[in-house]
């Protein structure tokens, strides 16, 4: 699983359940539990693109170019298609 965040590219995320389908809270634990400082966590957001890290993500996301629509990511333009 850890190996599908690090091939999400800059300027695009994923969903838990992208990651991890039928078990999304266990793509978040796994997330959480990593202290691989090169993994890009921050392009894995909730499924109506929200964010679970809040503006530290939005930050990290918005430097690689993420269209936002108010405080979601704009999952029709950033959702990495499979």
């Amino acid at each position: 699983m850890l190996e599908r965040v690090r091939a999400i590219p800059p300027g695009f995320v994923r969903t838990y359940g992208d990651l991890s389908p039928g078990a999304p809270r266990f793509a978040g634990t796994a997330l959480s539990q990593s202290d691989d400082a090169s993994l890009p966590w921050h392009r894995v957001v909730r499924a109506d693109g929200s964010l679970a890290k809040g503006d530290r993500q939005r930050r990290l996301l918005e430097g690689e170019g993420v269209p936002f629509i108010g405080a979601r990511v704009d999952m029709r333009a950033a959702r990495l298609p499979d």
